[in-house]
This record gives C-alpha cells, structure tokens and sequence, in this order.
C-alpha cells in the first residue's frame, strides 16, 4: 500500500504499509500549522493489485474572521454600562421606556381607583337596610375589588419597568342610584356598562401611546392581561342590561337580584 500525503505549505515524505489500512491521524498531525483534512482522501487501484492512498491537505487558518453576524458581547456592553446609572435616585432596570408610556400607564392606574370607588359607592347603596338587593350588592363589591386589582397590576407593572407610581386624586362617586323610570337596579347596571366601555376605550389609548413609541413590551402587557378581560366584561354587563329591562321594576327585579347572589 502507498500512503502519500502531500500539504501546500511542506511535502511529507511517502510511506508504504504492507498489511492493511493504518490510521493515518499521527502522520497528519505532524504538520505544524492547522490543516483541514476533510474530503480529501482519494484511494485508487493499480495494475498490480496494490491500493494507493492520496491524501491532500491544504492549510486554513483558523483565526479567519466569521463571514455574517458577529457577536462582541464585551465590545458591545460599553455603550450598555455608559447608559447605567450611578444615583440611588434613579431606576436600574429601566430600559427603553419613554415618559409619554410611564405618563399614561399612571393615567390608567387612576382611571382603575376611579371605578372602583363607583363600584364601592354603588356596593354599599344596594347592600343598605331599605334597599336589601344583596346579590346587587355582592356583584359591584367583586366588581371594585377587581378595578383595585387592576389598578395593583399596572403600579407592579410601573415599577418593573422602572418607571415611578404616582397616584392621582380619585372623584367623589355618586350615593344615590334610584331611578324614577328604571328603577335603580338597572340604572346602576347601565352606568357600569358605560363605566366599562369608558375603561375599554382608555386602554386602547393606553396601546396607541405604546405602538407610537415603539413599545412592543407594554403594547402586549395591555393585549394580554387587558383588552380580552375587558370585552367579556362588556358583553356580561350587557346581557344584565337587557335581562333587566325584560323584567323591569319590582318583583322580575328580586329575582335578578336572586340569581346574581346565588351564582
């Protein structure tokens, strides 16, 4: 057998075996600079009968610089710790979050304490001694708890954006709910359908002011956590409004009232 090895940088000498195939790495890896050896292996038959190996390698470097992306994370992180603040006062975690974004998110936060307080207004009308529509009132107390909530989850939300809470002062609600014509059982349903509509359009203001400043983050922090929440609140409130009117004043309204304690 004839072994002939053969680089573009030095020539090996040729070795003959004569009892089969032997590893040829250590004979390779006796050029000094890196070679790539892949493909390159060429085996022929002669008259004779003999098997010849060619084996040709070619020098690469392998410092060559990558063709495409490159990633320098130490080069690229300068520029990252220049925008790190040294003040105590300042946020850490804060990171492509405009003031118009932070502004609205605070905005929105009010908007939540202001139907909460309505809600707690009309929880405590319907839950009165001569008023006595429990499951009225057991329906607005859940409703407020859960604007609170909402309101809880945008400042938390303020926060790991490094942005700063600051809450607003919330309107005095209403106390009195009777409605000569509707009665106060669907006068109150119809002002939460309104009030419902009203925070379904703030949000939506609340994702233009994302999308116009490119904040891909809280556009889908508003989409996720928000906007589907608050159209199945519409629609509830919606069939309420509608069953009340059905029934009207007196007594399809006890009813009403029974089925909302019970459910």
């Amino acid at each position: 057998m004839l072994l002939k090895v053969a680089s573009s940088s030095s020539s090996l000498s040729l070795v003959n075996f004569h009892g089969g195939i032997k590893d040829v790495s250590p004979l390779l890896s006796s050029v000094s600079s890196p070679i790539d050896y892949s493909s390159n292996l060429r085996a022929s038959s002669g008259k004779s009968g003999s098997l010849s190996f060619s084996v040709r390698a070619s020098k690469k470097s392998t410092t060559d610089a990558l063709s495409g992306v490159v990633f320098e994370p130490f080069e690229e992180v300068k520029k990252e710790l220049d925008l790190v603040p040294t003040s105590s006062h300042l946020s850490l975690a804060r990171q492509k979050y405009s003031d118009e974004c932070e502004a609205a998110i605070n905005e929105q936060i009010n908007v939540e304490y202001n139907l909460s307080y309505v809600y707690h207004a009309m929880y405590a009308y319907f839950d009165r001694d001569n008023i006595a529509l429990k499951g009225l009132a057991k329906f607005f107390k859940e409703s407020s708890v859960e604007e609170r909530e909402h309101a809880e989850k945008l400042m938390e939300y303020q926060n790991k954006r490094g942005g700063r809470v600051k809450l607003q002062s919330i309107v005095m609600p209403l106390t009195e709910f009777e409605h000569v014509d509707k009665g106060d059982a669907l006068y109150g349903m119809e002002l939460a359908l309104s009030l419902e509509k009203l925070v379904n359009e703030k949000l939506l203001n609340l994702h233009s002011v994302a999308s116009k400043n490119g904040d891909v983050h809280l556009a889908d922090f508003i989409e996720s956590e928000f906007l589907n929440e608050q159209v199945e609140a519409i629609k509830k409130i919606s069939e309420y409004v509608a069953q009340l009117r059905r029934v009207g004043k007196g007594h399809g309204t006890w009813h009403f009232n029974q089925m909302l304690l019970e459910g």
